[in-house]
């Protein structure tokens, strides 16, 4: 943290330090700078909190290599804020830069936060409703930029139940140029028909476009997505209606 503050902001910032440090499974290292005096607090305003963190494992065992994100000013409960629990009155916009191992990204595919939200989707062939529940994901990075992701689908069509293996090659969103999907090539699946596969093909592709993503309430924007060293980079952006103080808080 940085070394010359306020005592107040250096206070607070420790205290709401300690509060998410007992709230995370695992955490190499947590930093909170809280950007107030102690005029400010007292009126219920902050000009902004920052968070950093290295190694932090949420619930489900979701581990992020690293976290930076800034929210602009806000409006707090003055008391909680003294305790170091910051308590918006107000939805506060926020960046968060985060970093995540291709290792941290496919524990986070195979958790069961992450399965539960890939069961049943449903897909409408030619008039007749199929559903499919994705299986086995996982995500790599084959060089050159490039994000390969494979997975198994279970798909349901009427009495039938049928697995489909498929890789999908894709360039990753950047602040010039939407997500580009390269390739779609099935693996495995005896007797699933090819307007199934067009469906699936087609949703899989609506799935990685989606500028934005919603997790327990709050919905975040993809601004940017780059790969260095077998690592995935995501800059985002959100209005939260918390700063983090809990577990199920932290990762949404």
């Amino acid at each position: 943290m940085p070394e010359e503050r306020r005592l107040e902001e250096q206070l607070i910032s420790q205290e709401a330090e300690r509060r998410l440090s007992n709230q995370l499974d695992e955490a190499e290292q947590i930093d909170v700078d809280v950007q107030t005096d102690l005029f400010k607090i007292v009126q219920g305003q902050a000009d902004g909190v920052s968070l950093s963190g290295k190694g932090l494992v949420f619930k489900e065992n979701i581990r992020v290599q690293d976290i930076k994100l800034q929210t602009d000013s806000i409006a707090v409960n003055p008391l909680s804020a003294i305790f170091g629990q910051i308590e918006l009155n107000a939805p506060v916009n926020a960046i968060a830069r985060i970093v995540m191992t291709e290792s941290d990204i496919n524990q986070a595919l195979n958790s069961e936060l992450v399965q539960n939200y890939a069961k049943n989707y449903n897909l409408n062939v030619e008039g007749e409703n199929v559903s499919f529940t994705m299986q086995n994901m996982q995500l790599t990075f084959p060089g050159d930029g490039k994000i390969q992701f494979q997975g198994l689908t279970q798909i349901k069509e009427k009495s039938n139940t049928r697995l489909l293996g498929f890789t999908a090659r894709f360039r990753p969103r950047t602040h010039a140029n939407p997500i580009i999907l390269e390739s779609f090539d099935c693996y495995q699946g005896e007797g699933v028909n090819f307007e199934v596969v067009l469906a699936l093909m087609q949703k899989v592709k609506e799935l990685i476009h989606l500028p934005d993503f919603t997790w327990d309430g709050t919905k975040f924007k993809i601004l940017n997505m780059e790969i260095i060293k077998h690592n995935l980079i995501l800059l985002l952006e959100t209005k939260m209606r918390q700063i983090p103080h809990s577990v199920s808080e932290i990762s949404n």
